[in-house]
C-alpha cells in the first residue's frame, strides 16, 4: 500500500514537469482516440496477468503465488504510470484541454483532473486483482472495499499540493494585486510554501483522518485500556479513532500528529477483535514508541531534504543540459521537438532523484524507525512476548510470508527475530538507538553539504560563474545557428562586460553594430567602454562621443544621456557634460544617486576648469 504513495507523486512529478509542444503531435481527436486504445489495452493485459495468476493455483504453492501476485501487481502499477506519461507526453492531452477557459483559469482544477485519471488506471489495476487477492489471501472484505480503501490511503499524500496549488490560483482569482506581487518574487514563493507546509504539518492529520472517515472509539473497555497506556507513557493525544482500511478488516494501528491537538491513534476494529489485551497493548505501545522517538518530525525533516535535493539535481540538470553538446546537435538533427526534450530529461531526472532518495534514503530510515518502535515496547513492559504473538496472528491472518521485506519495513521473520534478541540481551535496543542517531547525523551532515552547495550554486560565486558560462553557451548556440542576428552579439557584449573580458567586449559590440548600426542600447554600451575602460589601451574618448551623440539622437533616455554627458566629460568637454547631465537627472525614475554623483563629478571639473583659467 505504501508504494501507492510513490505512484501518485511519480505521477504528479510527470505532470509538473510537462511543457507543452507548440505543435502537438496528433490533432485533439486523433489523441483522443489513441487515449481509448491505449486504456482498453491497458485494461485487458493487466486483466490477462491476474487472471494467469487465478489459473496457476492449483499448480504451485502459496509462496510461489504470493511472489506472483506482488510482482504482477508491482508490474501492472509500474505500467499505469507508463501509459500515463504516454498520456501526457505522446499523446499531449493537456494540450488539447488547457485551453478551456475552466482549466484555463484554474491550472489546479486541469492538475486534479489528470490526477483523477491515474487514479483510475490504478483503480483498474486493483478491480482486476481484486479476484486474485481473495482466492489466495481471503479477505473478509469487498472487491468496492478493497479499492476505495486502496485510494483513501493513498490520495491524502495528493491533497497538501492541491491545496497549495488551488489557494494560488485563488489568489490569482481575486483582486489582491499586492498579495499577487508578492507571489511572482522567489522570497514571496519561499515564504508562502514554508508557511503552508507548516500548516500542514501540524494540521494536516485533522484533514487525513476526515479523508480516512474515521470515528472516535466509543467509551469502553478498551478505550479506557489504550487510554491508561497512553498516560503511563506520557504521551498525549486528541482521540483515539476507529480506522475503517479495508473495511476496518485489516490488522495495523498508527498515530499521526505533531502536536497534541492534532494527534490521533488510529486503530481498526479488526485488531481490537482479534488481539488479546495484552497484544493490544503491546501494538499501542510500538505505536507510542514513533511518537517518543519523533519520528514524525523526522520524516518531515526527509521531506525537507527531497526539496532541497530535487532543488539541487533541477539546478545541476539545467547546466548539464546546456553544456552537452553533443547530444543538443543530435535532438536538432533528429528533429526532435527540443522542448518536449527538455521536459523528458527533466522529468526522467527528477523521478530518478525522487525513487533512489524514497527507496533507499527513506526507505533506510523507516525500517529503522519501525525496528526502534518495536524496542521501545520494551520500555513499557518486561517482556515483547505480546508484540511477537502479534506479529504471529499478522502473518496468519494476512496470508502473507513471514520472510517477505519491503522497502519501508523489514520483514515480519526479522521483526520477531530482533525482538527475541533484546528478550535475551536489552544492549540490542540501545545499539539499534545508536546506529539510528548515528544514521541521522551523516544524513544532516550530507544535507547540510548538499545545501551549501546548492546556496553557492545559485547565490555563491560558482553560481554566478556557472550562470556566465551556461548563458555564453546558449548565447554561442544560437549564433551559430543565426550567425546574422546583431541582437544575439549584443547580449555578448553585455555578458562579456560582466565578466570584464573588455577585448571581447568590443568585438561583440562592433559586430552587432556592424549588422545593425541603429541600436541605441548597443552604441551607448560601447561608448561608455570607449570612454570608462580601465584598459588604457581600448579607451576612445573621440569614437564613444559619436557613438553617444549616435545612440542619443535614436531614444532620449536618463541612462543614453547619462553615457554622452560621460563621453563629454572623457573629451574634457566638461559644460556639454554638465548640461546633459542636468538633462539625464531630469528623466531619471526611482533611484537618482548616481545621476545626482555624476552631476556633481562634471560640475566640480567645470568649476575647476574655471578656476584654473581665471
Amino acid at each position: 500500500m505504501y508504494g501507492n504513495f510513490i505512484y501518485f507523486i511519480l505521477v504528479l512529478l510527470i505532470y509538473l514537469t510537462y511543457q507543452p509542444p507548440e505543435d502537438p503531435t496528433f490533432s485533439g481527436l486523433e489523441s483522443l482516440f489513441l487515449f481509448g486504445g491505449l486504456s482498453l489495452a491497458f485494461a485487458g493485459l493487466t486483466l490477462i496477468m491476474f487472471r494467469r495468476i487465478e489459473r496457476q493455483m492449483t499448480r504451485v504453492g502459496f509462496a510461489r503465488l504470493d511472489q506472483l501476485f506482488h510482482a504482477t501487481q508491482l508490474r501492472s502499477s509500474i505500467l499505469a504510470v507508463a501509459i500515463f506519461a504516454l498520456d501526457i507526453y505522446a499523446l499531449n492531452l493537456p494540450s488539447h484541454v488547457n485551453h478551456l477557459p475552466l482549466f484555463n483559469r484554474w491550472p489546479t482544477l486541469q492538475a486534479f483532473v489528470f490526477l483523477l485519471l491515474f487514479m483510475g488506471y490504478l483503480g483498474i489495476v486493483w478491480g482486476c486483482a481484486y479476484n486474485a487477492y481473495r482466492k489466495l489471501y481471503h479477505p473478509q472484505f469487498t472487491r468496492g472495499e478493497y479499492i476505495g480503501s486502496n485510494i483513501s490511503f493513498s490520495a491524502p499524500i495528493l491533497l497538501p499540493w492541491l491545496l497549495l496549488s488551488g489557494i494560488a490560483d485563488l489568489i490569482q482569482a481575486l483582486p489582491l494585486p499586492g498579495v499577487k506581487a508578492l507571489l511572482a518574487t522567489t522570497e514571496g514563493q519561499t515564504v508562502y510554501f514554508c508557511s503552508f507546509l507548516a500548516v500542514v504539518a501540524v494540521a494536516g492529520p485533522l484533514m487525513i483522518k476526515t479523508f480516512w472517515r474515521c470515528r472516535s472509539m466509543p467509551p469502553g473497555h478498551q478505550r479506557e485500556r489504550i487510554e491508561q497506556l497512553c498516560r503511563r507513557a506520557g504521551m498525549a493525544y486528541n482521540d483515539i479513532l476507529y480506522w475503517p482500511l479495508f473495511g476496518g478488516k485489516m490488522i495495523t494501528a498508527g498515530v499521526m500528529g505533531l502536536i497534541r491537538r492534532f494527534r490521533y491513534i488510529l486503530v481498526t476494529p479488526a485488531l481490537l477483535s482479534l488481539l488479546a489485551p495484552q497484544e493490544i497493548d503491546a501494538v499501542i505501545g510500538h505505536e507510542i514508541g514513533h511518537i517518543k522517538k519523533k519520528h514524525l518530525l523526522f520524516y518531515l525533516l526527509f521531506f525537507a531534504g527531497y526539496l532541497v535535493l530535487s532543488y539541487v539535481t533541477f539546478d545541476v540538470t539545467v547546466y548539464a543540459m546546456i553544456f552537452v553538446e553533443p547530444a543538443w546537435r543530435l535532438v536538432h538533427r533528429s528533429g526532435a521537438n527540443p522542448g518536449m526534450v527538455t521536459s523528458i530529461v527533466f522529468s526522467a531526472m527528477i523521478i530518478c532523484v525522487f525513487l533512489v532518495y524514497f527507496r533507499y534514503v527513506f526507505g533506510f530510515f523507516m525500517r529503522n524507525f519501525e525496528r526502534q518502535a518495536d524496542g521501545y515496547v520494551f520500555s513499557l513492559f518486561d517482556s515483547a512476548a505480546a508484540l511477537i504473538s502479534t506479529f504471529h496472528k499478522i502473518s496468519l491472518t494476512s496470508g502473507q510470508p513471514a520472510d517477505r521485506p519491503n522497502w519501508h519495513h523489514f520483514s515480519i521473520r526479522e521483526r520477531i527475530d530482533f525482538l527475541r534478541k533484546c528478550e535475551q540481551d536489552r544492549s540490542w535496543i540501545r545499539r539499534h538507538d545508536t546506529r539510528v542517531r548515528r544514521a541521522i547525523g551523516l544524513y544532516l551532515a550530507g544535507l547540510a553539504l548538499l545545501a551549501a552547495f546548492g546556496y553557492q550554486l545559485n547565490m555563491g560565486s560558482m553560481g554566478a560563474k556557472l550562470g556566465d558560462h551556461l548563458i555564453a553557451a546558449v548565447i554561442l548556440r544560437e549564433i551559430e545557428r543565426a550567425p546574422e542576428n546583431p541582437s544575439l552579439y549584443g547580449l555578448l557584449g553585455d555578458l562579456y562586460y560582466r565578466r570584464q573580458n573588455f577585448v571581447e567586449v568590443k568585438q561583440a559590440y562592433e559586430k552587432s553594430l556592424a549588422l545593425r548600426p541603429d541600436q541605441p542600447q548597443v552604441l551607448n554600451n560601447l561608448a561608455w567602454l570607449l570612454a570608462t575602460c580601465t584598459d588604457e589601451g581600448l579607451r576612445d574618448p573621440p569614437r564613444a562621443l559619436e557613438l553617444a551623440q549616435r545612440a542619443a539622437q535614436l531614444e532620449q533616455s536618463a541612462f543614453i544621456l547619462d553615457t554622452l554627458a560621460e563621453s563629454y566629460f572623457a573629451n574634457a568637454n566638461y559644460g556639454q557634460a554638465v548640461e546633459v547631465g542636468r538633462r539625464a537627472l531630469a528623466l531619471a525614475s526611482g533611484d537618482r544617486s548616481h545621476y545626482e554623483a555624476q552631476l556633481r563629478k562634471f560640475m566640480e571639473a567645470a568649476e575647476a576648469r574655471y578656476r584654473g583659467t581665471g
